[in-house]
């Protein structure tokens, strides 16, 4: 072949079999025999063929991208992003699925409505063959936009009513429930909580489900102030805490940014963690380790929530699944040092 790119000829020569074979199997059509496939990749994988990708969208109408999409509707939304180790952990979960499938991921952001449309635009004329969207608030209006659309999509998080795309979450209840019951068997009677802004899809369910556990152990009245996610928020909350609370004993903030913030204060402070005030955060992130002390937390499997997210989208643009899916995580307490 001298110096030029292999071709879907010299790949049929090379397995035995017709160039219209070759080009099924490129393309991913699904009637041709296991053994002929496995044939053909082996072929390719000899002479390093490499497919045109502009002339296999021809044929597929597929772009081999998808778009990972992170959206909000408030403000701070790009330091957010960049701060909270959530992200990162969702971009980890995702690479190896769509790897695997050859599929790149595409990066996009919607922090406007302006944002937004643009945004859905773009995937509507085929940007990318399907979504997967990251919502960051309750009402955010991209998931039914892009549904509207038709775009394949999969958010992380459950839709709200009258969505029907597909989805992962956590049983962001449950895992409060955890956390307020382990404060309770280690002797904690005036627990507070760093509660979740209230436009977060999972600030309710974290809230709602400490308060209820509690209320099961007869104290119906939790003091709570709301954070915005970040450390230093967290450090702001757990100062009116002390002010306004100072009969406080233990914290459950809703993410481990918060909890992380909630430690330093009362660090600065000269109040004992855990031995004045327990600490309990959510996540299980990197700044529940990098806490002082390490942080006892409630974990969400950020990366397989996130590889799974990907598989759903997957089988809908493969034709493996002829609707929407969905999977809903159990979480687990993590107790180290603040507890």
């Amino acid at each position: 072949m001298g110096n030029r790119a292999p071709t879907l000829e010299d790949v049929a020569r090379e397995a035995g079999v017709s160039r219209a074979t070759v080009s099924r199997v490129v393309n991913g059509v699904r009637n041709v025999a296991p053994d002929i496939q496995r044939n053909v990749r082996e072929a390719i994988a000899r002479i390093g063929y490499t497919p045109n990708q502009a002339a296999r969208s021809l044929v597929t109408r597929r772009t081999g991208t998808v778009a990972l999409v992170l959206s909000a509707t408030g403000r701070s939304f790009t330091a957010r992003v960049f701060s909270d180790p959530f992200f990162g952990r969702v971009v980890d979960g995702v690479l190896p699925v769509l790897r695997r499938r050859a599929i790149q991921p595409v990066l996009l952001v919607a922090e406007s409505a302006q944002a937004r449309t643009q945004l859905v635009e773009y995937l509507g004329q085929g940007g990318a063959d399907g979504a997967l969207a990251v919502p960051l608030d309750e009402n955010d209006p991209l998931p039914a936009m892009l549904m509207t659309a038709g775009l394949p999509t999969v958010l992380f998080g459950r839709p709200r009513d009258g969505e029907g795309c597909g989805y992962v979450d956590l049983d962001n209840a449950a895992g409060a429930r955890l956390a307020a019951e382990h404060l309770w068997a280690t002797g904690r009677r005036a627990p507070a909580t760093i509660a979740a802004p209230v436009t977060a899809p999972t600030a309710d369910e974290r809230l709602d489900g400490f308060r209820d556990a509690l209320a099961g152990h007869g104290i119906t009245s939790v003091p709570v102030v709301r954070g915005r996610f970040t450390v230093d928020s967290g450090r702001r909350a757990m100062a009116r805490l002390l002010k306004e609370h100072p009969e406080t004993d233990a914290v459950f903030a809703a993410n481990d940014l918060m909890a992380q913030g909630a430690c330093a204060y009362l660090r600065e402070q000269g109040v004992a963690v855990p031995g004045r005030v327990a600490v309990i955060g959510f996540d299980d992130s990197v700044a529940a380790r990098a806490a002082r002390p390490q942080l006892t937390t409630v974990r969400q499997p950020v990366e397989r929530m996130a590889a799974a997210m990907a598989g759903l989208l997957v089988e809908q643009l493969d034709g493996t699944r002829s609707g929407p899916g969905s999977k809903v995580f159990e979480p687990v307490l993590v107790v180290r040092e603040s507890t």
